[in-house]
């Protein structure tokens, strides 16, 4: 074991609602521009909820090949995209890796829906009698790993190559164990985040008999997505892919490249309560917090700014809210915090990563990313939100929270990097 070995970032990449790449996902955090949209992927005019945060105008022939794009679900070159862009963050050149580099790089995907978007239209032509008959891909390509298999081929990455599926808490999971892959020595580089495309006509619907997702909002969509604010109604289904390149202290050091943040502790735990609820106390949800900051080594007072999970539903938020005042005690009324749902919708599986990015990019740009769409006051939700747009403050230490279905919880601490001493 390595117990010393810290854990940084130095690429990031992102495809998201706000557009391709990091540069248009942090400006809409900045502007607390909302990306949430009427629905064209399929026609859900059948549909209590006809609102989604897609990612607009994304070309997927620019991101595998076209005779392959039959053969994959959409998330796949999502999260290409991303993985291609993190590397380039880190100033390496995803055509030409050192074969060195390049055949001990572990790709770790966080997805709560993997491949099936894919397995749906899949099911779709079987059951519905279309003349097309189904794929002979349908198979190994509907598989939640094959999303991992498709970023290591993509870029010819020869190490480990993973996904973790664990509902909402996916990608913040997936982050925690590329931290102990780190500490352990098993790993040096590796490629991990969240990837996902869910926005499907069977999910939508089953979210919608679920009474989870928004349906007031249908005309005004760029207003559907409104975590905390006292007349949300649920969340706005999201899709989209962020990845981090994660090293090692010694990696990092031999590239002579500079780190953007550290991801410092990670804590996760399990209600063990029910399969959608949880308990109103937010007990677990502050352990999973608290174990973070005890990992990381931080205390309450070291935080400046929480990414929540803030998805918009009454229970969530509420619980969520309590969770946080248990987990910092006095200091939470004094720390920033903030739902990034409100911008980019529910990304499920991929949400704790897109909530790391914004973290990393309010801590290195200086700004405290906002909460939109927060109009009526809610007496069971009264942290600092930050609402409307992003302001002016100093991230020295995020706490990143997830929190899923299944009883999940999971937090990470990403801190800031101190010059090289």
């Amino acid at each position: 074991m390595h117990a010393s070995r810290r854990a940084f970032v130095t690429g990031m990449g992102c495809v998201g609602p706000h557009g391709l790449g990091l540069e248009a996902y942090e400006s809409g955090l900045r502007m607390g521009r909302t990306a949430t949209r009427p629905l064209t992927l399929f026609d859900a005019d059948h549909l209590a909820c006809r609102v989604a945060a897609e990612v607009p105008d994304f070309d997927p022939d620019a991101w595998v090949l076209p005779r392959d794009r039959g053969r994959v679900a959409r998330v796949v070159p999502l999260a290409v995209a991303a993985a291609r862009e993190a590397l380039t963050h880190a100033g390496l050149d995803p055509e030409a890796l050192p074969e060195a580099w390049r055949s001990s790089l572990h790709v770790l995907v966080g997805s709560g829906a993997g491949c099936v978007e894919y397995a749906e239209r899949q099911y779709a032509a079987f059951f519905g009698g279309e003349a097309r008959p189904v794929s002979p891909y349908a198979v190994p390509c509907s598989t939640a790993g094959m999303l991992a298999s498709e970023v290591s081929i993509a870029l010819g990455a020869g190490g480990p190559s993973h996904v973790l599926s664990n509902g909402c808490t996916s990608s913040t999971d997936a982050l925690g164990a590329a931290l102990d892959l780190i500490r352990a020595g098993r790993t040096d580089s590796i490629l991990v985040g969240g990837a996902e495309s869910c926005i499907t006509p069977a999910i939508l619907a089953g979210f919608c008999s679920l009474r989870v997702v928004s349906t007031h909002w249908n005309e005004m969509a760029a207003r559907a997505s409104r975590p905390m604010s006292g007349d949300r109604d649920g969340f706005v289904l999201g899709e989209g892919a962020w990845m981090l390149l994660v090293e090692s202290e010694d990696r990092v050091r031999a590239s002579g490249r500079l780190p953007l943040a550290q991801i410092a502790g990670y804590g996760a735990t399990c209600e063990a309560f029910h399969r959608v609820a949880m308990r109103e106390d937010g007990a677990e949800p502050a352990r999973a917090m608290r174990l973070a900051l005890e990992d990381a080594g931080v205390l309450p007072a070291d935080i400046d700014y929480v990414n929540l999970h803030g998805t918009g539903t009454a229970l969530n938020d509420r619980v969520e809210t309590r969770a946080v005042k248990a987990a910092l005690g006095p200091h939470a009324g004094r720390v920033a915090t903030s739902a990034t749902k409100s911008l980019i919708g529910h990304p499920q599986g991929a949400s704790g990563a897109a909530g790391v990015v914004a973290a990393i990019l309010g801590m290195r740009g200086g700004f405290l990313p906002p909460t939109a769409n927060i109009d009526t006051p809610d007496p069971d939700c009264d942290l600092d939100y930050v609402p409307g747009r992003a302001r002016s403050g100093e991230i020295r230490a995020a706490l990143c929270n997830c929190l899923g279905f299944g009883s999940k919880n999971a937090a990470l601490v990403v801190r800031r990097v101190e010059p090289w001493r």
